[in-house]
């Protein structure tokens, strides 16, 4: 699960937090970024947990309303969304239930939040038109999850603020994990019941190897890279530029240098996306340009090894 986007973000900042602490132990930090890229995958399981809390809230308010139409004699209301075939494998999944056990935090521990985040969902059309359905299947129990985390969860400054309280790690990883618990809402299937297969903590040990690699080189290799940076900026002042910009064309660098399989345009594309959540409204535009001049540098002078890919789209061999 823990792809380079996410491990891009934890390195940036981990490096600032680095340069912070008056106590720059490489190996202390290297180990904070390894717990914070652990904290993503909790966050990833954490919000799988949210979908049962929900589910269990309905069957709660289900009971309660049963009883009330059993006394009044009224029409017993749908239980099709608190018995959601989908909704009750992932209850019974045993990885998350192993997650589960080694957990501390639990959405019962906030209530009010599930209860108001399942009175929204009651409201949405998306609720509507699922318990109106004459398609009672897995797919559709299934895929009304899909829609309702997309369209009440995905987006919800209320979550976003009460995770935060939860945790500091998980200020910046919502975004990306979303898409990947949708991803897994999409690959449950109902034949594999209990053992349905959650995403892995990592992929492959390269996620890791890279992780790795790619925070020692930034900060071992710190004077080279700045160098680098003062070289490029001959017309601008290097000691003005926003200490968040240097940070993340340091780590671009090492990543041009130290990982030859990634494109550099790939690189450059990917830092200048986080100037643009990080740092300065200009940052973006004068990173871009940095780092294109870096690269070129690097290339002209035998230091890098990779192509370039210019403005008409086209590749120059060096």
């Amino acid at each position: 699960m823990i792809n380079r986007e996410i491990i891009r973000i934890k390195i940036v900042q981990l490096t600032y937090a680095y340069y912070q602490n008056g106590n720059k132990n490489i190996d202390t930090a290297e180990k904070e970024l390894f717990f914070s890229l652990s904290k993503a995958y909790d966050l990833y399981n954490h919000l799988l947990m949210l979908i049962i809390a929900i589910t269990k809230e309905a069957r709660r308010r289900l009971e309660i309303s049963m009883a009330k139409a059993k006394r009044e004699g009224t029409k017993e209301p749908s239980q099709k969304f608190a018995f959601n075939r989908f909704a009750l494998q992932l209850e019974n999944n045993k990885q998350l239930q192993d997650f589960v056990e080694t957990q501390n935090r639990s959405w019962a521990d906030t209530p009010e939040f599930v209860g108001r985040l399942f009175e929204q969902i009651e409201q949405s059309q998306v609720y509507k038109d699922y318990l109106a359905s004459d398609d009672d299947n897995y797919a559709n129990d299934r895929e009304v999850w899909r829609r309702i985390y997309r369209a009440l969860i995905e987006d919800n400054e209320d979550l976003d603020s009460l995770l935060e309280e939860q945790s500091l790690y998980w200020n910046d990883d919502k975004e990306v994990v979303d898409t990947f618990v949708l991803k897994t809402i999409k690959r449950f299937d109902e034949k594999n019941g209990a053992k349905q297969d959650l995403l892995p903590e990592y992929d492959s040990e390269e996620e890791k190897d890279y992780a790795r690699k790619l925070f020692r080189a930034t900060i071992l290799n710190a004077d080279e890279y700045q160098r680098y940076m003062s070289e490029a900026s001959r017309n601008w002042d290097f000691s003005r530029l926003a200490y968040m910009d240097v940070i993340i064309m340091q780590i671009a660098i090492a990543e041009m240098l130290t990982f030859p399989s990634i494109p550099l345009n790939v690189t450059i594309n990917e830092y200048v996306e986080l100037a643009k959540f990080y740092s300065t409204p200009r940052s973006a535009g004068y990173i871009n340009g940095m780092l294109d001049g870096i690269a070129r540098h690097l290339i002209a002078t035998g230091k890098l090894f990779k192509q370039i890919e210019n403005k008409e789209n086209k590749t120059t061999n060096k």
